[in-house]
């Protein structure tokens, strides 16, 4: 299996700005989101695991239980989510402000992660690469 657990660096990503202006963020934030080239560090102590999102402007930590339902800030809103870990991929069920349903899904390899974002909101997918450093 490979390791989740590491430090990332945005490398590029696709769609993405396309995908935010579906799903409502508003256009500053989803600007500022769009052009940072954030550093994602995922850790894991006993059964709570930490995904801490930095850029110049925020750091974003998330701490959670597999399977146990967290609240996320998010410049959109607070999000519920439950995650899981499913053929090695982290997978976020997120439940939205109006009720709508999201899904990030985190694939790694040696050289890196792939989150996936998907919305009930809209046909559009985004996608976020990141290089394991």
């Amino acid at each position: 299996m490979v390791q989740i657990e590491g430090i990332y660096i945005n490398d590029r990503s696709e769609n993405l700005d396309d995908y935010f202006l579906e799903v409502g963020v508003p256009f500053i934030p989803r600007k500022l989101l769009c052009s940072s080239k954030p550093t994602l560090e995922i850790k894991r102590e006993n059964d709570e695991w930490t995904i801490t999102v930095s850029t110049l402007l925020r750091t974003n930590i998330t701490t959670f239980k597999l399977g146990a339902e967290y609240e996320e800030h998010m410049p959109g809103g607070v999000l519920r989510n439950i995650t899981t870990l499913e053929n090695g991929k982290l997978i976020t069920l997120s439940l939205g402000p109006g009720d709508v349903k999201s899904k990030r899904e985190y694939e790694f390899t040696d050289e890196g992660c792939v989150i996936t974002y998907s919305s009930e909101k809209t046909s559009k997918v985004a996608k976020r690469y990141f290089k394991r450093i």
